[in-house]
This record gives C-alpha cells, structure tokens and sequence, in this order.
C-alpha cells in the first residue's frame, strides 16, 4: 500500500467513514497522483438506490413540517463539523481529485461558506403580498418545501457543489439523494458521515441526505423515479442532454450546470500585470479541469505579442507536480482519457494552423500520473477545436481589431458559463456587461472567469444549460411556490369584472 494510500484511510478514519475496502468491491477508487488504488467500493443496486430514494422521501415528509429556522440548525451542525475536518476533508478533495492544497481547502471553505449563507436564510424564505383589484381580499405567494432533490456532480469540485445544493435543499425543507462521480466517491461518503454526525445532533429524520454509489445506472434510477422532484446535474453537455428530456418526460424539474468555453477580453487599455495574473489562474487552476477554466483569450492585435511574451514567461515558471506539494501550481490530470484529450485537442489546433506557443507535452512526476505543461496556442481563426470544451489545460489565444468583432468572437461558441473582460475604459466594461455584449450567465470585468463567490447565483446560458445554484434567490429552485388569495368581506366579487349569477 502506498503511502498516500495509507494517509487516505488515516484521514477517512478521522473523518467517520468507514472501510473503503469493501468485500466484492468492484467500483475502484484511484488518486490522479499517482494511480494508488484508495478503495473498492460495492456499487449500490437499481434497486437499492430506489429504497434509498424511498427513504429520503418518507424522511422528506417528516423534514417539511419543522420549522425553516430549526431546520436551518442542522445545517449550522455540518457548517461546525466542516470547519473542525476543513484540513482532512481539503487533503481528501487533493488526494482524490488531484486540486493543489489550497484549492482543496478553498473548496471546503467554499461548503463552510454556502452553510453559512444557509443558515441565514432558513429565517428569510419570504413570499410576497400582492396587490389585488378586489376589495376586501388579500394575495400573497408562499414558498413550501419541494420534495426530494437528485444532486449528480462531476469530478472536479467533488464536495462544493453538493453543498450548494445540500445546504439550500436542507433548510428549504428537501431531502437529498447524491449520485456523485465515480472517480471521487470516497470525498462523497466523507460528506455524508459528516452529514449524518450532524443530523444526530440536530435531530433530523434518518434518510434526511443520503449517497449513491455506482455508474450510469444508479444515476438513471435518480433521473427516472418520480419521487425525486428536481434532479440537479453537473457535468458535459452531453450529459444534460440526456439528463434533461429524461426528467421533462415525467415533468419534473432540472437544474443543469452544463460545460463552459470561457473567454477574456484584452483590451488596448488593460493593466497586463493584473491581466496575466488573472488569466494564469483562471486558464491553468486545477489543470483547466473546472468547468469555468479559461480556454480563449481575445486580445486586441496592439498589445497582442506583449501579452503573449508575458504569459509564456508565466507559464514556464509554473511549478507542476503532485498536489501535495506546497510549491505545485499545477497537479494531475483526472485520467488517461483526460491526458489523451488534452494532446488531441494540440495536434488538431496546430492541424488548423495554430502555433504552439508554450507547453503541450507530458511532464514525468515521480509516481506516476497524467501530468501536462499547460499550453498556449495561437489560432488565426475561431476553429471548431477552440469551439469545443477541452477539460484540460490549454489556452487559444485570438486577435481581435474593432470591439464589436471581439464581442462577436466571443459569444460565437454553443457554451455560455464564464466570460470576463479586462479594460480600463468604462464603456467597454458597461458595454461588455451589457445586453449586446457577453453572453454568459457570469461576467466579470479586471478578474478572471473562475473563483465565484457563493453570494451569487452560480450558472450560464445556451448549452451551459441555465441552472442556477449558490447564492442570490438559487434557493427558489428547491421550493414549489403557492398563490393565496383571502377572501375576508362579506362579498364574492370575481376578478376583471366578471359576472355570474
């Protein structure tokens, strides 16, 4: 056994999970770093996973009647529980999913934070009162909790986006189902153990948050079974696609965060110190496997060559390595289908007349593991390769003249998660910000496309799918909305004007 594999079971132990090594395990559990085999986990039935579904909505049925701000104490509980396991739990999110140390422990600031924006707002699921043309008579809206929600995440924020669900299902009044990615399952039964610790102490019905494990079919179990009232999916466009007519065909609610291809303006006018900073981060975090990477900057043809001379000087002194590492910049690629993607995608854009700037070719990491220098490529057209989604780390650089033909080049793709722009002229950020400028659910001006804070909604249009989750008014999702109308005169007058009678 190696030695992150012992320093797994070590934190899991610490964490209440139980043996990862179950008997008859066939769901394998490896680390990006080095191939280390950390389980083997028993795949949950077709079967078993609808009594798990059953459970959750029987303790559902119990949940919605508790008051929102009591229900808001057993988030408070996972919130503490959180900040005690915070350096386990982000090792664990390393070790599994490959992300560097801080942005391990990043990600499990990001879950103590959403539990906090929850906690608050189990005191503030307000409706609405309405004006009404008849007198005598009240209209209001109110907010009642849904049902069961179905939460499928993706590898690469293998415990954040289940608490952007989890913390705002909770408090709604929800119970919770997770199907969550094969490849982090152990990050996944981590959350629930601490899930479970906290629902003893606030005294939530058993079945309140539960964990599926399995592949394809466990998770079309949760998309099908009607008791689950919103499915919540995280992954490819491919995956929404299928995910999306399957729950429309029963007529229940999805939430879909779809994939990105996320662009930045560089203006004439941009500071390129703060540029580059923000481009690096954004294009090379987490080995370009977050879904609002960076994967094409748009710089105008004035300042192009000293942009370019100044990120590849960035990127040949980015330090890549296992993510344990303090000093490592960049980890591991997920896999070896995520390695051969990320070469596929180099060779096709040179095909295309691009040239490779810097990087593009596997770095040898003491181990073992898919391990990349991040790429630049510059493209003298907006190829069908710079068009897709490459989860994995490679930048195509654009040139544009007129701004107008920049905001052309960059909402001419099927994607619309991220976008940013950096400028110091305030009409081009306005103008960016506006409705005849960037596409995406997300824009930001001076910082990069990645690093969104839980305050607000999390999301993108067109192919991105157009969930929302997180902050803002995200929680409405999770509830079913109510019209009332008071009658307290002695009169039944109908509304615009009828008579009967």
């Amino acid at each position: 056994m190696t030695d992150i594999a012992v320093r797994t079971l070590q934190i899991l132990d610490r964490l209440g999970v139980g043996d990862p090594f179950e008997p008859g395990g066939e769901l394998v559990s490896r680390s990006p770093i080095d191939g280390s085999e950390l389980g083997r986990l028993r795949p949950h039935s077709p079967a078993e996973a609808a009594e798990v579904i059953g459970r959750a909505h029987a303790a559902f049925e119990q949940w919605r009647v508790v008051p929102a701000p009591v229900r808001g104490q057993f988030v408070r509980e996972l919130g503490g529980l959180l900040r005690e396991h915070k350096d386990d739990l982000g090792a664990l999110v390393s070790i599994e999913a490959g992300k560097i140390v801080s942005e391990g422990l990043g990600e499990v600031q990001e879950m103590i934070d959403i539990c906090d924006l929850a906690l608050g707002l189990s005191r503030q699921l307000h409706g609405l009162t309405i004006a009404t043309e008849r007198p005598g008579h009240r209209m209001m809206e109110q907010w009642h909790p849904l049902g069961v929600v179905g939460v499928i995440s993706a590898f690469n924020f293998p415990v954040a986006v289940w608490s952007w669900n989890a913390a705002l299902a909770f408090v709604c009044g929800d119970a919770v189902v997770w199907k969550p990615s094969e490849k982090t399952v152990l990050t996944a039964l981590a959350c629930q153990a601490l899930a479970t610790e906290a629902a003893r102490r606030a005294g939530v019905p058993e079945g309140l948050s539960a964990v599926l494990v399995g592949d394809r079919a466990v998770g079309e179990v949760l998309v099908d079974d009607p008791r689950v009232q919103l499915v919540s999916a995280t992954g490819s466009t491919r995956m929404g696609k299928e995910v999306a007519p399957r729950v429309a065909a029963r007529l229940g609610r999805s939430l879909l965060e779809l994939g990105g291809n996320n662009a930045a303006i560089i203006a004439p006018s941009a500071d390129l110190d703060l540029a580059v900073r923000g481009i690096v981060f954004s294009a090379v975090g987490t080995a370009g496997q977050r879904c609002t990477s960076l994967r094409r900057i748009i710089v105008h043809e004035s300042i192009k060559d000293d942009l370019v001379a100044r990120l590849t000087a960035a990127y040949e002194t980015l330090s890549i390595g296992s993510p344990l590492e303090a000093s490592t910049l960049v980890g591991p690629l997920i896999d070896q289908p995520a390695f051969e993607a990320f070469g596929a995608a180099v060779a096709q854009a040179e095909a295309d007349g691009g040239k490779l700037v810097t990087g593009g070719e596997q770095v040898d990491v003491e181990g073992g593991g898919f391990y990349v220098r991040p790429a630049i490529v510059d493209m003298p057209a907006q190829t069908d390769v710079v068009k897709a989604e490459t989860f994995a780390p490679v930048l195509y650089v654009l040139t544009y003249r007129d701004f107008t033909d920049a905001l052309t080049l960059h909402n001419d793709v099927a994607q619309g998660l991220s976008s940013a722009i950096f400028t110091l002229d305030v009409r081009e950020a306005e103008l960016f910000m506006s409705v005849v400028g960037s596409d995406c659910g997300i824009a930001n001006v001076n910082i990069g496309t990645s690093g969104a804070e839980i305050g607000g909604a999390f999301g993108g249009e067109k192919e991105t799918g157009g969930g929302r989750e997180s902050g803002s008014d995200a929680w409405r999702s999770y509830m079913r909305r109510s019209t009332n109308t008071i009658n307290y005169s002695t009169e039944l007058p109908l509304a615009q004007g009828v008579e009967f009678g």
